[in-house]
């Protein structure tokens, strides 16, 4: 009987007039914020990896969709669509390197309805930069560059500039996103989602989700930035995702239909919206309306946003809007809360007590070492361009930079995406190269070739360049004639200083001199090329060229090339008949076990340093995931599950070479590792070159190759890392500055990124070890320093990639592992003294000699071309704390200037005060009209920028010393003034009438 009971219930229901009526809801969105009341600030948005399971332009146009259906023109398509239909609506948009793809294909009427959007707030460019770069492996030229990038591009077409950084999925947050790629780009407030575990328990409990970051101990608080942690991910609480294919309840709110659940959706609501009010600060909180490649089709989303908008503002208890994080800043400033401060870093990151990502600071060390190494080449291209001149003619460096700007993409420089999309990356980046090859050569040609013969048009000097160097593949140097032509070499320093550098090209024949740009022979060295490295040549050299090298030079010639700043010297390479040289020693004396060959003793007979130090090779074996827990080590994580000393088999003697400009030891460890340690005259540090691989996976594990450097120093747990190039961060082994931590992983839970170098240090002495690329790095036991360099592992660690990291090359249907060529730095320096070093050499190592050549007699060059040539007044060099880090035209008569400062306050008893740049000793031959003092990302002037800038109140315990920045440029003397740490960036305007300052 229950049944038609409950039947005659159910039709009497439906049988009443109000039961039936249903008809056209005009939800009401515009609601703001209400005071009195926790307000829950809906920003909707899409997170589009610019690149990871699928390419770029995969992801893009929707191709590859057997991977992922992603389609990010979908995505843009749709919310443009659903932007239109209600003016309340809003949407952020992160990822220009997109945008631009999908503006260029839009009508003149679509833009100006999008342009519209933008400028009522509908549609807010966040961040800007091309992609969400990552934090822990990219150098911070590189950051800065890609930011600009995208930022030129919003202000070109929309005139708008971006107020927030939005970095909610990089893996660790560095210092340097805080104060440099935050507060001087002019944001307000930064927002991100990754932090470890441990320390989101605490700050959930304690309410600091939210706090004011202040990244740099140099700046302080002129450059700090307000900062939010979301409370768990990037996506909406459980139960509000409304993708078309979610599982999240939508509203259903028409009475005629089943499951009408209005109250009970509101109920879900208001409890989560409690739930996340109750950890955090101020009646303001932030839902991310949004995920992975969301809003393909926005109405999915919009239509549920609506309902919730209108239904739980009717009901009361919170208020809900349509927000954006510029809108959530200004709520939250305008709360007048005292907030904490936050300083150091937020590395590393672990999401469990067994899943540390600090395996990626190391990933793919190949692709990190060419993103490095082409960063370095754009820089000086771009000044050579400038010297050249453009004469209004469009940049040739364009594809390069683009290339290099997505690189830096949290999923690309990492390492952490699929081996198809590194492919595409370093393709993207060689395209580049090709084209930026040929500027740098005729920019080159253009120089050295006299005035009268440059004005009657075109450029007959052809230079050479060779980007396979590091693997001695040079064919313009391996066969010089025996005729009359020399080989020639013109060798350009991109530093703002004077440069003595040791000139190294592989060469066939043993009989050769070298000469200066005056025709006077100087000093050289032959060296025989290490057997591990000719065979790396080979495998390779085919790999990237198509075609097998000929015949194989027998050594690296090296000279010692004297060079001007900002500029170039010549120097020729000719047969003779014979050779003879003369033993030289510097200071710097390294002693080997003749039993092992092995690295024993650091001597600096300058300094009076005298210390014990050991150079060895170990691996982790990669943990596979088969135990209790199940976490691997992979792409992302790093987790070892046994530690192994390589030993010196001994089955390949070590060699010891002598010569006037440098001694090297040669030593191959195992058939897998082998390296090169060099000391040069004049120079205090050694050189390590390794090769290392192809890592053997034949014992069925996977191996994380590591270098340690051994010394009896007591350097009590503390070590330090750079962040991304800039300011060094103290670190504790088995402490973090915000918690207690809980310590389950000693080794990966205590790597770093290292991106220019780290050090130890004790109450006498210094040990520091610079690097060519990203790697991660730690300080395990006291007095010792230890590099990741390679890895090459079995098993997926889980966290999305789905593929292991097993790179492999392949030549004639024959493949292997990975080979790697790289060098670190090593020097032992008294307490006080290796700042010098560091900031100097780490300058160095990003911008090396740039050399080209060509094949001419020497007496007719030297007659006919310009052999030396500096950008700079002869008399002038940049202060050794200063770097010149960008130096571009952008067109006839205006340049872009950054200069930086390269040492932070209290770090060298020199260096770290105000530093002085002449603007008329840097441009000696140009004008300077107009002078505009700009944000870093050039994007608006700085001084509007400070007008601008939100001032939040900080619940300090102790009052900050006072910052002193540099002062205004003054028109006449045209100084600028740099305080340690501390970026400008110019917009200068050449041979304006007369000389204006702003």
């Amino acid at each position: 009987m229950a049944f038609p009971l409950l039947f005659l219930l159910f039709c009497t229901f439906c049988s009443s007039p109000s039961a039936i009526y249903s008809t056209f809801i005009p939800y009401n969105t515009s609601a703001s914020v209400v005071s009195g009341k926790i307000n829950v600030h809906f920003v909707p948005h899409s997170h589009d990896d610019v690149g990871w399971l699928k390419t770029v332009d995969q992801y893009y146009f929707g191709g590859n969709n057997s991977i992922r259906g992603a389609c990010v023109q979908n995505v843009l398509d749709s919310v443009m669509s659903s932007l239109f239909e209600d003016k309340n609506r809003k949407f952020i948009y992160v990822e220009m390197a997109f945008f631009q793809r999908w503006w260029r294909q839009q009508s003149s009427g679509m833009k100006e309805r999008v342009k519209g959007l933008v400028n009522s707030g509908q549609l807010e460019f966040i961040n800007g930069g091309m992609c969400m770069h990552d934090e822990a492996t990219p150098h911070y030229i590189d950051l800065i560059d890609q930011t600009t990038l995208g930022h030129k591009f919003i202000k070109d077409e929309f005139g708008q500039i971006p107020r927030v950084g939005w970095q909610i999925d990089p893996f660790g947050h560095s210092a340097v996103q805080a104060y440099l790629l935050g507060a001087e780009f002019g944001f307000d407030s930064l927002f991100f989602a990754r932090i470890d575990y441990q320390d989101r328990a605490k700050r959930l409990q304690d309410k600091t989700l939210e706090v004011v970051w202040r990244g740099s101990q140099s700046l302080g608080s002129t450059s700090q930035i307000f900062t939010g942690i979301f409370p768990r991910h990037y996506d909406p609480p459980d139960g509000f995702t409304f993708e078309i294919n979610d599982v999240s309840p939508p509203i259903q709110d028409d009475v005629l239909l089943f499951d009408y659940n209005v109250q009970e959706r509101v109920s879900d609501f208001v409890a989560a919206a409690l739930a996340q009010a109750n950890v955090t600060r101020t009646n303001h909180i932030m839902w991310l309306m949004g995920t992975d490649f969301r809003y393909q089709y926005a109405n999915s989303w919009y239509r549920q946003m609506d309902k919730f908008i209108h239904y739980v503002n009717q009901d009361g208890r919170v208020n809900v809007l349509y927000s954006t994080p510029s809108m959530y800043t200004d709520a939250k400033h305008a709360a007048n809360e005292e907030w904490p401060l936050k300083t150091g870093d937020f590395f590393p990151y672990a999401d469990h007590q067994n899943a540390y990502w600090t395996g990626y600071f190391t990933s793919r060390p190949a692709f990190k070492g060419f993103v490095r190494t082409m960063s370095g080449y754009y820089l000086a291209a771009r000044q050579l361009e400038f010297f050249r001149g453009r004469s209004g003619v469009a940049s040739k460096l364009g594809v390069l930079a683009d290339a290099l700007a997505i690189a830096q993409h949290h999923d690309a420089v990492s390492g952490t995406q699929r081996q198809h999309v590194a492919a595409d990356y370093a393709l993207r980046i060689s395209i580049g190269y090709k084209e930026a090859e040929k500027l740098v050569a005729s920019s080159l040609g253009f120089l050295t070739e006299s005035r009268s013969s440059t004005r009657q048009g075109s450029i007959s000097t052809e230079l050479e360049q060779c980007p396979l160097l590091n693997i001695s593949y040079c064919p313009p140097t391996e066969s010089i004639s025996s005729d009359e032509q020399s080989l020639v070499v013109v060798a350009y320093n991109p530093l703002g200083w004077k440069r003595e550098e040791v000139i190294r090209i592989p060469v066939s024949s043993e009989n050769v001199e070298v000469r200066d740009s005056n025709g006077i022979q100087i000093e050289s060295q032959l060296v025989p090329l290490l057997n591990a490295t000719s065979r790396v040549r080979t495998i390779y050299a085919k790999a990237y060229t198509g075609h097998f090298p000929s015949e194989m030079p027998k050594y690296w010639l090296a000279f010692s090339a004297s060079l001007p700043p900002l500029g170039f010297n010549t120097y020729f390479v000719s047969n003779t008949k014979a050779r003879t040289v003369e033993v030289g020693p510097g200071n710097l004396k390294l002693r080997f076990s003749v039993d092992s060959g092995e690295l024993t003793h650091f001597i600096n007979g300058r300094s009076l340093v005298a210390t014990s130090v050991e150079q060895s090779y170990g691996y982790y074996t990669g943990n596979d995931g088969t135990n209790k827990d199940p976490q691997a080590s992979g792409a992302y994580v790093f987790r070892p599950n046994g530690t192994f000393t390589v030993k010196n088999l001994g089955q390949v003697p070590s060699t010891f070479l002598r010569g006037p400009l440098l001694d090297e030891v040669h030593q191959q460890l195992n058939p897998w590792i082998s390296q090169v340690t060099r000391v040069y005259k004049g120079k205090e540090h050694a050189e390590i070159e390794f090769v290392i691989g192809p890592i053997p996976l034949d014992d069925g594990t996977g191996k994380e190759i590591t270098t340690q450097i051994k010394t009896t120093m007591k350097t009590n747990k503390t070590f330090y890392t750079d962040s991304n190039g800039r300011d060094f961060i103290k670190r504790v082994r088995d402490q973090r500055t915000d918690w207690d931590l809980e310590v389950n992983q000693p080794v990966a839970g205590n790597y770093y990124p290292v991106n220019l170098g780290i050090y130890v240090e004790d109450d006498t002495t210094e040990l520091s070890v610079l690097v060519d690329r990203s790697v991660g790095g730690s300080s395990l036991v006291d007095g010792q320093i230890e590099l990741m360099l390679h890895r090459r592992m079995l098993h997926d660690d889980m966290r999305g990639v789905g593929e292991v990291l097993n790179e492999i090359v392949c030549v004639l249907d024959e493949c292997e592992g990975l080979t790697i060529v790289g060098k670190m730095f090593l020097r032992v320096d008294q307490l006080g003294e290796g700042a010098k070093w560091r900031r100097t050499v780490g300058q160095e190592i990003y911008s090396p000699v740039l050399v080209a050549f060509t094949k001419q007699d020497a007496s007719k060059w030297m007659e006919s071309h310009v052999n030396s040539f500096s950008g700079v007044d002869p008399s002038y060099s940049l202060p050794n704390n200063v770097a010149v880090i960008t130096l571009q035209e952008l067109k006839v008569g205006e340049v872009l200037l950054r200069l930086a400062h390269l040492y932070e306050i209290g770090e060298d008893k020199d260096y770290s005060g105000m530093a002085r740049v002449e603007l008329k000793m840097l441009f000696p031959n140009k004008k300077i009209g107009k002078v505009t003092e700009l944000s870093l990302s050039a994007n608006q002037k700085r001084s509007e920028l400070e007008k601008r800038r939100l001032v939040w109140k900080v619940a300090a315990k102790e009052e900050e010393s006072k910052v002193v920045r540099g002062g205004a440029v003054d028109p006449d003397n045209l100084v600028v003034e740099l305080a340690p740490m501390e970026i400008r960036t110019f917009f200068l305007n050449f041979d304006s009438p007369q000389i204006y300052v702003s």
